[in-house]
């Protein structure tokens, strides 16, 4: 059997497996029924020494010397502290120290075990538990500092982004303010040179019309306006504005932003006093009433009455009886929750956890069940034992507690030896371990699930935040563009101007020398005349 996942069993003889009356080969050190006794001391290779395992197991035995392995150790050396035998003594080794009786010593050190048993078990174990206990405590206070931290951190970038989304818009709007100043300028420009062009182009109509009359009046009244269109008009400069952004110092940022202090660690000593000699541990002194004071009245509403209860806390009690649900009630006689066992039978024991779970025991199925967050989970199977009862308390330490007894199915005659009251302890000790350990991965698990929604929430936090500013570039992206593409049309626009005012120039220059043709042509009929 495994030792760590099931309870002690009878003993069984190691040839036919059958649990009749046990016998021991000292020899070969396994155990025999009567009937394979005889099969076994016919195996010549060896000489058997079969005694009754009772026999075997309430006989001391001397152990073998190590320097001299044919002698027995008869006696044991105080200040070398090893057993030692008659040979040992003759050498003259040991002459001068302290020798007692092997039997004594071995009182003597049984006396040594029992007193660290007592103390680990009543002192240093619990001790260590309660030491253990307090770490979920830290953890528990560990994750909400760290969710306080997140929703500060989380708080300071809402005001960052808002002053940012201020320094934007302003900004936009000191673009969109020097553009309709700009603007201005260009439309004033630009209808004073449509003015003048169509003056220009009046002017050349009405010199054509001249040279085609040939009346002398009007040529005669014709006055020049070359002079006052060859003052062009001025060449406006513009210096456009643009955007220089400065280099992002991140270490100033972080200064600006806020930071985090630094995560310390220090121990402190504890302090672990023996108890005085001689004095046992006894639990603190508690006054009794002398007389019960009856706190609350509940009516649970059990058929066959209440067969048991447990203390959750100083307000609320855990109940069971003949039926398959337990009943958690408050001091208000309210019914706060009730839980049907995992099979259906009735629940045989109940008892609660430190860290407040339900415990139960269910005999017709050989379990021993915990209840963690309405979920039941079956911790222990036992096999050819039944579970009874378990501690009665508030919020007791279950492990260990569960009293089995024989399976009837598994049971033997009386004349067979039941197992020792060791085996029965070391096998419940085994048990503990075995609660303590599983309960100690729920725990780890619950963490591990409230870990991975806390990281959920942050990977959608941080996917928001990314299509948030994906969204503010690609609208930074589209501003810039569009004032890129007003500053090309307006350079167009200057150019085209420039282009205008150029041809106007050579038409003037083509009047002026038609003018000058014409002055000449006047000139010679004057003279002909």
């Amino acid at each position: 059997m495994d030792p760590w996942n099931s309870a002690q069993d009878v003993v069984r003889c190691t040839l036919c497996k059958t649990p009749n009356d046990p016998m021991y080969c000292d020899v070969c050190h396994i155990h025999l029924c009567k009937d394979c006794v005889e099969t076994h001391l016919s195996d010549s290779s060896k000489v058997h020494n079969v005694v009754p395992l009772i026999q075997y197991l309430t006989t001391l035995n001397y152990p073998k010397c190590k320097k001299h392995p044919t002698n027995q150790c008869e006696l044991h050396c105080e200040q070398c502290d090893f057993p030692i035998c008659a040979k040992c003594i003759s050498s003259g080794k040991h002459s001068g120290h302290k020798k007692i009786d092997i039997f004594q010593s071995f009182e003597i050190k049984t006396g040594i075990l029992e007193k660290d048993l007592q103390e680990l078990e009543k002192l240093i174990y619990p001790k260590y538990k309660e030491i253990a206990s307090n770490i979920p405590v830290q953890k528990a206070d560990l994750s909400k500092n760290s969710q306080k931290l997140t929703t500060a951190i989380d708080k300071q970038r809402e005001v960052w982004r808002r002053e940012i989304d201020t320094i934007i818009t302003n900004l936009k709007y000191k673009v969109e303010e020097m553009e309709s100043k700009h603007l201005v300028v260009l439309n004033k420009q630009e209808d004073e040179i449509t003015h003048t062009i169509s003056e220009i182009t009046q002017t050349i109509a009405e010199l054509k019309k001249l040279l085609n009359s040939k009346d002398v009046s009007l040529v005669s009244e014709y006055k020049s306006r070359n002079a006052e269109f060859r003052r062009l008009p001025p060449k406006l400069k513009v210096s456009l504005p643009n955007f220089r952004p400065q280099e992002i110092h991140t270490d100033q940022l972080i200064k600006q932003f806020g930071s985090l202090s630094a995560l310390s660690f220090t121990t402190e000593e504890q302090d672990y006093s023996m108890p005085p000699q001689g004095a046992e541990s006894s639990p603190p002194d508690r006054s009794l009433m002398d007389v019960p004071r009856v706190i609350t009245t509940i009516d649970t509403e059990y058929e066959g009455g209440i067969c048991g209860v447990t203390c959750l806390n100083d307000t609320e009690v855990w109940t069971r009886g003949e039926d398959n649900m337990m009943k958690l009630y408050n001091l208000q006689r309210k019914l706060v929750e009730s839980i049907q066992t995992k099979s259906g039978n009735t629940p045989q024991d109940i008892a609660v956890t430190r860290s407040g779970d339900l415990v139960y025991t269910d005999y017709n199925d050989s379990t021993v069940n915990i209840v963690k967050n309405t979920q039941i989970q079956t911790v222990i199977r036992l096999q050819g034992w039944k579970p009874r009862n378990g501690p009665q308390g508030p919020q007791s330490q279950f492990a260990g507690y569960i009293s089995p007894i024989p399976n009837q199915q598994h049971s033997q005659p009386q004349q067979h030896p039941q197992p020792q009251h060791t085996d029965i302890m070391e096998a419940l000790r085994v048990m503990s371990r075995n609660i303590e350990q599983v309960s100690t991965k729920l725990n780890k698990l619950d963490l591990i699930e409230h870990r991975l929604s806390e990281l959920e929430r942050n990977v959608g936090n941080v996917n928001t935040e990314l299509k948030d500013m994906k969204a503010k570039v690609n609208g930074v992206e589209e501003s810039v563009v569009f004032i890129i593409k007003q500053y090309e049309d307006q350079t167009k626009e200057v150019l085209a101007v420039k282009k205008f005012v150029c041809e106007i120039t050579n038409v003037n220059e083509n009047i002026l020398k038609e003018l000058s043709l014409v002055k000449s042509e006047f000139e010679n009929l004057n003279e002909r005349h």
